[in-house]
């Protein structure tokens, strides 16, 4: 390590002075780099493996790492949903003594793929519309803490699989803005706007590529981004007037928040002169409501959309075991012991990190409605998760270390031909056709963002 060299850090790991950091980032050794795939970025991005876990490596000038890393770290105490930062390397200089950039290092986000990775794996339209409606959750989310992005896109976010549809993370925060006191609605629909186009254009590309169909209307997709927004963000935050005689309807706003997974901090009520009319606002909502609810529960760290679904089938079995008058507490402990831990130790060990536990739990439940409706009769968890591992969960990719065989900057340097080939012969990244899910009772169109069939 150059004596000039300097880490900052909350926590330093010793592990980082073994890294090359005397060379230029494109010019590291396959040794230490992960075979993951990483998205289109402005600047050179490697994964690297470090004590037990990967880290994401970006060459950046100096200043621009300090301003992001501390964005990060507002972002990450704030709660936003965001990569989390580790440290900034500064000083670098090669073995002849020339100056090299420096460098942002933030924990790999695990389970998580850029949206390329995702078309490469699944070419559907049905995919950019639920990566959309993520994204439009994590920039209602942003702003809703006064965060500005500044350059929205599909390539400055990663995204997790959740319950069938996907949770969206900010992982570029260089050209963002943290105003506490809240966003003007200039930057707001500046952020917007932005986002609108840089999704069309992307999507364009997927299709010059042959990764997302020619017919997909990319236009429309985009404008869906305006759309979901103003809609979420309107539920979200606007006033609501009623009569008076219509105080349930302060009951129903909440629970219309909380549906749409958002906690009121703070409800403003006022009524008018008269005393007929009654006005509502929120006026602070935070977000995970069903991942707060189950992490207090259980202890389990879950996406949003599979806490809800969690906690769906909680209450079905505290309704079906006669516990409706125990406290939720109690029969959650029941329910760990009973359900959720039995259906994830069936999972033989070898199949359990292509997926997060919670999402494995919810692809059973799918798995045992589409069963029971094929069979006629309820079938039991048992025979679910059986019928899941023997036939759905060996043809998933493995999403806790995904190899993406395309994407030629890394795994050229990583794999061999002879070991790509291999890769390709493994029966983990075997696929299956439209004929072969319909047989096990799926419907190939709400299927797994895993999955990439045959033909396609």
């Amino acid at each position: 390590m150059p004596q000039s060299m300097k880490i900052t850090a909350a926590t330093i790991d010793p592990a980082l002075l073994d890294l090359p950091w005397e060379l230029p980032l494109e010019n590291w050794p396959a040794d230490v780099l992960a075979a993951l795939p990483r998205g289109l970025s402005r600047h050179i991005v490697r994964f690297v493996n470090l004590s037990e876990r990967v880290i994401a490596v970006k060459e950046i000038g100096e200043s621009v790492a300090y301003r992001e890393y501390e964005l990060l770290r507002d972002l990450v105490r704030l709660g936003a949903p965001c990569v989390t930062p580790t440290a900034v390397i500064t000083g670098r200089s090669d073995l002849q003594g020339e100056e090299l950039n420096s460098i942002l290092v933030t924990e790999h986000l695990s389970y998580s793929l850029p949206y390329r990775a995702l078309f490469s794996q699944y070419m559907r339209p049905e995919t950019a519309t639920r990566l959309i409606d993520a994204l439009a959750v994590l920039l209602v989310r942003l702003h809703l803490i006064g965060f500005y992005w500044g350059d929205v896109s599909l390539s400055n976010t990663l995204f997790r699989r959740d319950a069938g549809a996907f949770a969206a993370y900010l992982v570029d925060a260089e050209t963002g803005e943290l105003h506490i006191e809240g966003l003007t609605d200039g930057k707001r629909e500046y952020d917007i706007d932005l986002a609108r186009t840089n999704i069309i254009g992307e999507l364009m590309d997927l299709q010059a590529g042959a990764l997302l169909e020619s017919t997909v209307d990319t236009i429309e997709i985009g404008d869906r981004i305006v759309n979901r927004y103003n809609e979420l963000w309107d539920v979200l935050t606007a006033e609501e007037s009623f009569s008076v005689d219509e105080r349930w309807r302060v009951a129903h706003r909440i629970k219309q928040l909380n549906e749409l997974g958002f906690d009121v901090g703070e409800l403003t009520m006022a009524t008018d002169a008269a005393g007929t009319r009654m006005v509502i606002q929120p006026k602070v909502v935070d977000a995970g409501h069903y991942h707060r609810q189950i992490m207090r529960l259980t202890g389990l760290d879950v996406e949003e959309r599979q806490g809800q679904r969690m906690l769906n089938d909680l209450e079905s079995y505290r309704t079906l075991m006669g516990r409706k008058n125990d406290p939720i507490e109690q029969v959650a402990h029941a329910w760990m012991a009973d359900v959720f831990e039995p259906t994830l130790d069936a999972v033989p060990i070898e199949l359990r990190r292509k997926l997060e536990p919670a999402e494995i739990f919810h692809e059973v439940l799918e798995h045992r409605w589409y069963m029971s409706e094929r069979m006629g009769y309820d079938v039991t968890m048992e025979e679910a998760v059986k019928d899941y591992v023997d036939t759905v969960l060996p043809h998933h990719w493995d999403e806790q270390s995904y190899l993406s065989l395309g994407d030629t900057q890394e795994m050229d340097a990583i794999f061999s031909d002879d070991e790509a080939e291999v890769l390709e012969d493994d029966p983990d990244f075997a696929a299956l056709d439209e004929e072969s899910l319909n047989q096990f009772g799926l419907n190939p169109m709400g299927f797994t963002a895993g999955m990439k069939f045959k033909g396609e």
